[in-house]
């Protein structure tokens, strides 16, 4: 499959560029610093120079057979807004977008804790959901990830839904590794187009489990 990769040179774009290639794809790696794209040149990485603020550059490398997983941040005002607004302009088959458990459409999944999140992320979340909006109008699949941390790929993750949203902890964590392999499964086999999915450490217990 060709992938499309926003913000490559990231921790969690690292992770989606490495594995993708691991897994036999082939990639191309927008960055704004294409050197700092450092990984083995397999013939199936081309790394290109680009910027969301700068819609030309990503319109010259996203067509309408594009699948574009992003890993952008939020480290500047507004740049996930446009971000989905440029990607989306682009004309994607698929989009496969990074966003923050908690915020949006699962604070209220995420319960009480979630609004911890509101004074850690100030003017920033409106932009999340904001952005999280345009790709889910747009029929993309947006991952809403807990706290992340550096680790491996955890052997017990699942994805799910929002109906099996456990509620937000913020001392809980999901490797950027985990995030990366469960949005790749979704680029090789749909399962929540249009829709919001949760990327998990460990699965989410059946409610039997807990009752019992």
């Amino acid at each position: 499959m060709n992938l499309t990769i926003l913000a490559a040179s990231g921790r969690t774009g690292l992770a989606l560029t490495r594995q993708a290639l691991e897994r036999g794809h082939t990639v191309i790696a927008i960055a704004r610093d294409p050197g700092r794209v450092v990984l083995p040149d397999r013939g199936r990485l081309r790394v290109v120079a680009g910027d969301v603020e700068d819609p030309a550059s990503i319109a010259a490398v996203v067509d309408a057979d594009s699948v574009v997983l992003s890993a952008l941040g939020t480290e500047r005002a507004g740049v996930l807004t446009t971000g989905a607004e440029v990607v989306v302009a682009a004309g994607p088959r698929r989009i496969i977008w990074l966003g923050a458990y908690g915020t949006g459409v699962s604070a209220g999944v995420a319960g009480p804790g979630a609004a911890v999140l509101e004074s850690v992320l100030g003017d920033r979340l409106a932009d999340k959901v904001a952005a999280d909006a345009a790709v889910l109008t747009a029929g993309g699949t947006v991952f809403h990830a807990g706290v992340l941390s550096d680790g491996p790929v955890s052997p017990d993750r699942a994805t799910v839904g929002l109906e099996a949203g456990p509620p937000f902890d913020l001392g809980a964590r999901v490797s950027r590794e985990t995030v990366a392999a469960a949005m790749l499964d979704e680029a090789e086999s749909p399962r929540f187009p249009g829709a919001v999915a949760l990327p998990l450490a460990v699965p989410v217990p059946h409610p039997a489990e807990v009752a019992s």
